[in-house]
């Protein structure tokens, strides 16, 4: 990536988390912090682990493209096709052999996406640009662009599944009145309609369309247009690439979704250690449940950078729900908002970070 992209990224998220550091209550923070104890730490060191499902997901999705790569390769057609094919697949195999992917590098490229994207206002409109951009050095614009709007598909569709999934949880763990009864089948239609049209979106593929919207957002629309002009060809064959990765690769597909549900699943440890400080009989299935309700709540309000208020309210309004104090609530938002903080922060200057991928 350019070093004026880079900068420029890097500005930004910097402005932005001063914003928000600067709407915290210092002395509350400190009273968390000291209460909390070795258990913050925990929290903390949780989410190093928790990227790594992150950028395994992502990982298994470009590994993918190659072995694609090699296999329309190896299948060469006749006469002056198999003489451009040939000299495509030198020319990829070359220029793979030049520019691998270490798994350390597209950590840290992981890790700083979530934090723009945490960063931005509408979320996920300033991490992918950034990815794209990173990655498109290393492996061609195309596989770039495919690989990250597959893993972006992938990151949200694991959602509606761990919401859906949490509805069952809460049908079979908690007692269901008629109001929570109709709450719980608003959301688990509302998963499946998500999940089926996600489905469909897999099989057509969402570059296009997805470039289009781009070119309508604050910040990145010039660069979006730009890119929409200059690889519009380019984007349909990205379409065709998203379809074929879920048609003929289901074992990427699944395992790729199943590395982000378990992520999600394995975060609510978060909220468990938190919990534990002030409540030593915390339940880690009401953590899951506490966790899929307030990051539903919280990506209803996914417009408002680092869903400033949106998380706590789903804390309160969850917690409430499951028969947990409101200060247990308040408590839990503040450790989780300093800990997105924390990784902001660290996200943000491992844009300046050169990590060399091994060969």
């Amino acid at each position: 990536m350019k070093k004026k992209y880079q900068n420029a990224f890097l500005i930004f998220g910097l402005a932005v988390l001063a914003l928000m550091v600067s709407q915290l209550d210092f002395q509350e923070v400190w009273s968390g912090i000291q209460r909390a104890g070795y258990w913050f730490l925990a929290v903390v060191l949780l989410w190093a682990v928790l990227y790594i499902f992150n950028t395994g997901a992502w990982w298994i999705i470009i590994k993918s493209q190659e072995e694609d790569n090699g296999t329309e390769s190896a299948a060469i057609p006749s006469s002056a096709e198999a003489e451009d094919s040939s000299v495509k697949a030198e020319n990829s195999s070359a220029e793979a052999e030049k520019k691998k992917v270490g798994f350390l590098w597209l950590y840290k490229i992981t890790v700083s996406g979530f934090a723009l994207n945490y960063a931005t206002p509408g979320g996920l409109m300033g991490g992918e640009p950034y990815r794209i951009m990173s990655l498109s050095p290393r492996i061609g614009t195309e596989r770039a662009t495919s690989s990250v709007l597959l893993y972006v598909m992938t990151h949200i569709f694991s959602h509606f599944w761990f919401w859906l999934l949490s509805c069952g949880l809460y049908i079979a763990t908690e007692p269901l009145d008629l109001g929570m009864g109709i709450l719980i089948a608003c959301i688990a239609s509302f998963c499946l309609l998500a999940i089926w049209f996600f489905m469909k979106g897999y099989k057509r593929g969402i570059a296009v369309s997805g470039m289009r919207l781009l070119s309508h957002i604050p910040l990145v629309k010039n660069w979006a247009r730009r890119f929409f002009d200059k690889h519009s060809e380019q984007l349909s064959t990205i379409d065709s690439q998203i379809a074929a990765l879920h048609g003929q690769n289901p074992r990427t597909f699944f395992c790729a979704v199943a590395l982000e549900l378990a992520c999600r699943v394995v975060s609510a440890l978060e909220i468990f250690f938190i919990l534990l400080v002030i409540m030593p009989s915390a339940n880690y299935l009401q953590c899951i449940l506490i966790l899929a309700f307030t990051s539903l709540f919280a990506n209803m309000l996914f417009f408002i950078p680092l869903q400033l208020g949106g998380r706590e309210g789903g804390f309160l309004l969850s917690a409430k729900g499951l028969s947990i104090g409101a200060s247990e609530g308040i408590f839990v938002a503040l450790l989780v908002r300093l800990r997105e903080l924390i990784w902001t922060a660290i996200g943000l200057l491992l844009i300046k970070l050169e990590v060399k991928s091994k060969k």
